[in-house]
């Protein structure tokens, strides 16, 4: 399957910011039979994150407030990328910023690095020159950000939404029509969780993202209506566990998906996943998983 340039071996991804940067699992998970990994969100320089309490479990997911810490990417490429060109499965990149102009280098930073395939935009991020809000929720502000990083790199341009948004289709359209390959949704939807005998709030940074199954419905949505809207390549993100969690996504549109929350839970999921997805294929004698993309019938 061919997501926005990027040819993958089958449809099953790891989510940035829950598999760390691949070698984390090694020992756990056969790294060579995963479509891609998508290593955790990349800045320009380090970043501490936010303060602890900062992941908090809740009912059928967790909220976390992680602050996308990261190593930045002259660590990266000096510590991680080795590790990663080893492996068969191509590596993607996610990168964030805080204004255009760091998202621009950053992009050509990886741009650089023939061991990347693919990356990832997370334009979830606060704009700083905007008051702080973000990219993602304004399909100007979207638009521009995507133009401004596919001016810096020929690599498949993959960019990650935010549900956070009244209409989340004007956004994909707006990234697609600003020269992305693929979109990625969805992000977490900011929540928060309340200490009923402190009277205060379980993340330090007060708001998180939730992830996980509580999602899954919302994702699911999400992605049936923006893949039946843009051109390019979807790809299913949000509360996938299961073989069928994933299927699901496919059949409503996703090219691939992308497996996050629920490494926490289960290391393997990925590759359980994948054995189910394959388990399905042959016992329906569907001959190849791009058969039953997008085939929801109405």
């Amino acid at each position: 399957m061919n997501i926005g340039g990027l040819v993958l071996k089958n449809p099953v991804m790891t989510a940035s910011g829950t598999f760390g940067y691949g070698e984390e699992f090694a020992s756990l998970v056969d790294l060579d039979r995963l479509g891609a990994i998508i290593v955790k969100g990349l800045s320009l320089k380090p970043a501490r994150g936010n303060p602890p309490p900062r992941i908090v479990e809740t009912a059928c997911g967790m909220l976390n407030a992680i602050g996308l810490e990261n190593i930045g990417v002259d660590r990266f490429i000096r510590e991680k990328i080795p590790f990663l060109e080893k492996l068969s499965t191509p590596t993607v990149v996610n990168i964030y910023g805080t204004c255009i102009e760091e998202y621009q280098a950053l992009a050509a930073r990886v741009e650089e690095i023939a061991g990347i395939r693919a990356i990832e935009v997370n334009i979830s991020c606060p704009n700083v020159k905007a008051g702080g809000i973000s990219f993602g929720v304004d399909e100007k502000a979207a638009y521009e950000v995507i133009c401004a990083v596919r001016q810096k790199t020929t690599k498949p341009l993959w960019v990650k939404l935010s549900p956070n948004v009244a209409d989340i289709v004007r956004i994909a359209k707006a990234v697609e029509e600003a020269g992305a390959d693929a979109v990625s949704l969805i992000n977490t939807i900011t929540g928060m969780a309340i200490d009923i005998e402190s009277r205060t709030p379980k993340l330090a940074n007060v708001t998180g993202g939730l992830s996980g199954p509580a999602i899954k419905p919302i994702a699911l949505r999400m992605v049936w209506q923006t893949a039946v809207t843009v051109k390019i390549p979807v790809v299913g993100i949000g509360g996938i566990v299961t073989a069928t969690d994933a299927l699901e996504f496919l059949i409503a549109g996703a090219s691939a998906v992308e497996v996050g929350t629920a490494n926490f839970m289960n290391p393997r999921a990925t590759m359980e996943i994948l054995e189910g997805i394959e388990k399905y294929l042959a016992a329906k004698s569907i001959p190849k998983v791009t058969d039953i993309i997008n085939t929801l019938k109405i």
